[in-house]
C-alpha cells in the first residue's frame, strides 16, 4: 500500500500530465477575411434654384441626418423635420441640400455608407469642396459628431441639435472647423449635460464654438434651432481652410 506522500506525488504527477496535454491543444492561429459592408441609402437633394441658371458656379451642400424617429422605409418621414421639412414648406437654401434616409429603425447611421452618398454627390456635381457643412438632430446629431471625427477634413462647419456627444471625440475634430451646438435644459431623451460637457470641453481646447441652450425645452430642439435664419447664413459664411 502506498504511503500518503506516495499518493501526493502521483497526484501531481497527473495533474501536471493533464496540464501539459491541455496545453498542447491550445493554438493561437493568425488569419485575416476581407469584409464588405454594403447599404442601401435612399435620399433627397435638393438644388437652389441658381443651380441651373449659373453654370459656372460651384454651390455649397449641407448634409442633413435625421433623427431616429424618421428611420425606416418611408422616405416621405424624413420630411417631417429639419430642412427637409422647411423645403416641403417652400423655404430657400443657398446651397444644395443632402438627405439621405438611415434604413435601420433600431440602428445607428451607418456613417462610413453616408461618406460614400456624400463623396459620390460631391463628385457629380457642382460643388465646392470647401462649402460641404454637415448637422444632424438627435440620433442624426449623434452620427453628426461620428462623422466630424472620422472624417475631420471634409466639412466646413458642423451644426448638432441634442446629440450625445462622448468627450474623447473633442480630440479627434479639426481644430479650425467652426461648430454650433443647439439643445433643451429638459431634455429627458438626450440629456442636455451630453452638450454642455462637450461645449465646456471644447472651449477649454479652444475650439471655435457656439452654444445655444433653449431654456425650458424638451428633446425637440430641432424645431426652433432649423427655423433659426442666422444658422443658414452662419453656414454658408464657412469654408474649409486648406
Amino acid at each position: 500500500m502506498l504511503n500518503p506522500q506516495s499518493y501526493l506525488r502521483l497526484f501531481l504527477l497527473f495533474g501536471l500530465l493533464f496540464w501539459q496535454s491541455c496545453s498542447a491543444q491550445t493554438q493561437l492561429v493568425e488569419d485575416q477575411i476581407a469584409t464588405v459592408t454594403r447599404e442601401n441609402l435612399r435620399y433627397y437633394l435638393y438644388y437652389p434654384s441658381e443651380y441651373d441658371t449659373q453654370q459656372d458656379r460651384e454651390f455649397g451642400l449641407l448634409l442633413f441626418l435625421h433623427g431616429g424617429g424618421e428611420s425606416g422605409g418611408n422616405l416621405e418621414e424624413i420630411k417631417e423635420n429639419g430642412p427637409p421639412k422647411l423645403l416641403v414648406e417652400g423655404k430657400q437654401f443657398p446651397f444644395l441640400v443632402l438627405a439621405p434616409q438611415n434604413p435601420h429603425k433600431r440602428r445607428w447611421w451607418n456613417t462610413q455608407a453616408v461618406k460614400q452618398l456624400l463623396d459620390s454627390v460631391v463628385a457629380q456635381n457642382r460643388i465646392d469642396p470647401d462649402k460641404v457643412y454637415i448637422s444632424g438632430l438627435s440620433r442624426g446629431g449623434s452620427a453628426a459628431w461620428e462623422m466630424a471625427t472620422q472624417y475631420p477634413d471634409t466639412f466646413a462647419a458642423m451644426a448638432v441639435i441634442c446629440g450625445m456627444a462622448p468627450l474623447p471625440y473633442a480630440h479627434w475634430i479639426r481644430k479650425d472647423m467652426p461648430i454650433w451646438v443647439f439643445h433643451g435644459d429638459r431634455d429627458k431623451v438626450i440629456s442636455v449635460e451630453e452638450s454642455d460637457k462637450m461645449v465646456a470641453k471644447l472651449k477649454q481646447m479652444k475650439y471655435n464654438v457656439k452654444y445655444t441652450r433653449y431654456k425650458d425645452v424638451g428633446h425637440d430642439s430641432w424645431t426652433r434651432a432649423y427655423t433659426t435664419d442666422s444658422l443658414y447664413i452662419w453656414l454658408n459664411n464657412q469654408k474649409r481652410t486648406q
